[in-house]
């Protein structure tokens, strides 16, 4: 039985304040401070544990293997791994950054994924993001293709590369589905952003389309993201909103033209709910700030709906007591869950960067990327044993941190069986 499967990414032991990704203002705020590692993949972990905890279907992708040396050998470091990676991080510490950045663990940037319900042949479409507008990203595709293709190899799911990097593509991020239920076709929303503000649209408009298109997917709206809302910080939309079954949660600045969505959205899914928070209630600053928006809204096994958010919305005034109002209300979202992903959240990316969902039949996905508790306690023991406690920016530069953090993916790759 098809049901929705929120895969998170594990975070790596790469994880650094490197500042890498413009726009992202939680990101440059946190630039050249401490990381730590250890402590990001055990929230990581935990927020997992939780979704579990409320009866729903777990998945995890692995970290991807960094530095990455095959990409700085491209830009002509040459010797030894060990040679490359020492060069790069004395001669140009700023790309070996770039080689170094642990940005894969927001799996919400990993792919776009259409339901099988969704597409014109009946299978599960899965396109490999190209994250064409920041280096640092742009490297990750090829691996995160190939991990994909072992997680979804089974002939109900078709896993697609990356769109040329032309048309830049920034996956789940940039993307809503709302239906009647997980395994009902669906509308899916696919939204890009304008050039010209005062940070660079992440969304190409004809990489939605081509998306849509690749994946035989009929009943799609292409919405503008609102420029106010990306100069402001909201790099990706998830940043300003979040869909889940009928209900469509945003901030009133969220998208250029919230009118005609709405009215898009009464024509072609009149049970759709709009629940628009609105800027006198919650500022854009505040929204953007607490990563309200940025949460997991989920469907639980009793009907009702519930938020997965971070720490910094219940710490938030204005936030906090919107959420108050809105779950003592009789709306479709009943509960607002808080957690700890603190250190994913200084690098800028909340609950709902972390995880991409995938609608499929669970029993069709390679269950080593599934979860269970006793699988979570092995790769939590792991994380403890394996993980560097703190990457400051004085380290950046120590062979032996990236030693270690070379040897803690292979531990993991033992440890769940894969070769990647």
């Amino acid at each position: 039985m098809i049901r929705e499967i929120n895969f998170d990414g594990l975070i790596g032991p790469s994880h650094n304040y490197a500042a890498l990704s413009l726009g992202n203002l939680a990101s440059a705020r946190h630039g050249g401070a401490t990381s730590r590692p250890r402590a990001a993949a055990l929230q990581g972990i935990a927020k997992m544990r939780f979704v579990m905890g409320l009866g729903l279907t777990q998945g995890f992708l692995l970290p991807l293997d960094r530095p990455n040396v095959g990409f700085l050998r491209q830009m002509g470091f040459a010797g030894s791994d060990e040679q490359v990676i020492a060069r790069a991080a004395a001669e140009d510490p700023r790309l070996f950054a770039t080689a170094a950045s642990a940005s894969s663990m927001w799996t919400a940037n990993a792919a776009t994924v259409s339901p099988a319900p969704d597409t014109a042949d009946g299978r599960c479409h899965i396109s490999a993001a190209n994250l064409s507008r920041m280096a640092h990203r742009s490297i990750e595709h090829p691996e995160t293709h190939a991990q994909l293709a072992i997680a979804f190899a089974d002939p109900a799911f078709a896993v697609h590369a990356a769109l040329p990097a032309a048309f830049g593509d920034e996956g789940a991020a940039n993307f809503m589905r709302l239906c009647a239920a997980h395994d009902a076709p669906g509308l899916e929303i696919f939204v890009y952003g304008e050039e010209g503000g005062r940070f660079p649209a992440r969304q190409n408009r004809r990489a939605s389309e081509a998306i849509a298109r690749r994946h035989g997917v009929s009943n799609a709206l292409f919405v503008a993201q609102s420029q106010t809302a990306i100069d402001a910080g909201a790099f990706h939309n998830d940043v300003v909103a979040v869909a889940n079954g009928n209900v469509l949660f945003a901030h009133e600045q969220a998208f250029a033209d919230a009118a005609a969505l709405k009215a898009d959205l009464a024509r072609l899914m009149p049970e759709a709910l709009y629940v628009e928070v609105p800027a006198s209630a919650v500022s854009l600053e505040d929204a953007i700030r607490s990563y309200l928006f940025n949460s997991q809204l989920l469907t639980l096994p009793d009907g009702s709906m519930a938020l997965v958010l971070p720490k910094e919305a219940e710490e938030t005034v204005s936030v906090k007591a919107w959420l108050d109002t809105l779950v003592a209300g009789n709306g479709p979202i009943r509960a607002a869950h808080f957690v700890d992903v603190r250190e994913s959240m200084q690098n800028g990316g909340g609950p709902a960067c972390l995880r991409l969902r995938v609608v499929a039949d669970p029993a069709r996905v390679d269950a080593r990327f599934l979860l269970d508790d006793a699988k979570a306690d092995r790769l939590e023991r792991l994380v403890e044993r394996w993980w560097p406690e703190a990457i400051g920016p004085g380290d950046m530069t120590n062979p032996d941190l990236w030693r270690d953090v070379k040897a803690a993916r292979a531990a993991l790759l033992a440890e769940v069986g894969l070769s990647l």
